[in-house]
């Protein structure tokens, strides 16, 4: 199954918003990557609710929303959640993780887990009957252009044989973080399913040379 990509919005130039949708539309992007941060949960404030609502007006390419928040489950009523929309919460943002999934029920969306570089895949073995996929974090959150934390690979690795020993292969595994071709290429051939694409893939150069980095990103995830 081709993998689908995850246009990472945090990189996206605002001078150029509108050219940049349309070739997302144009080239077929799955969904748009919305990195929600609140200056607490991880060092850096990211796009807001008011982003989120624009976004909104501007394309009908559904919104992955990863909340890098605190208590992400007191603040889901916030963000317009549609039933198109992935949304991750992170495990370690909250001490009631399976009731801050069981909050997103009424949504209808994705319910994504993720997970940063350092928490163990063992961790997340109670919530699987809850989740539709997990966002691994291959680098540590908050700020674009960091290298890949070598240790997620073979993380991936381990999230992938946890699945199938469940019986749990239908549960996606999204990777975030210093996506480059090569990086998506080999995420891919371990079981990854949904590749946030940022600075080092298909937001590379100039805004019109997006939709090449687009076409040869997806080679590497077919």
């Amino acid at each position: 199954m081709a993998g689908k990509i995850s246009a990472s919005m945090m990189c996206a130039d605002l001078v150029h918003l509108n050219e940049t949708i349309k070739i997302f539309e144009e080239e077929k992007i799955e969904y748009l990557h919305i990195d929600v941060m609140d200056g607490e949960f991880v060092p850096n404030f990211g796009l807001g609710v008011d982003y989120i609502r624009a976004l909104r007006d501007l394309t009908d390419i559904p919104l992955d929303l990863h909340l890098m928040i605190l208590n992400p489950e007191y603040k889901l009523q916030w963000m317009g959640i549609q039933k198109t929309d992935i949304v991750s919460i992170h495990y370690e943002s909250t001490y009631q993780v399976q009731r801050a999934l069981d909050w997103l029920l009424p949504f209808g969306c994705k319910r994504f887990l993720a997970i940063n570089p350092a928490t163990p895949i063992y961790a997340i073995e109670e919530v699987l009957d809850y989740i539709d996929g997990i966002n691994l974090l291959m680098v540590n959150p908050g700020f674009a252009g960091q290298k890949i934390v070598p240790s997620t690979i073979k993380k991936a690795e381990k999230l992938a044989m946890l699945l199938d020993n469940n019986n749990k292969r239908n549960i996606t595994i999204e990777v975030d973080g210093n996506i480059t071709p090569e990086n998506g290429k080999r995420l891919s051939d371990i079981g990854a399913n949904v590749f946030v694409c940022g600075s080092s893939s298909i937001f590379r150069g100039d805004v019109l040379e997006y939709r090449n980095n687009i076409r040869d990103f997806r080679k590497n995830i077919t």
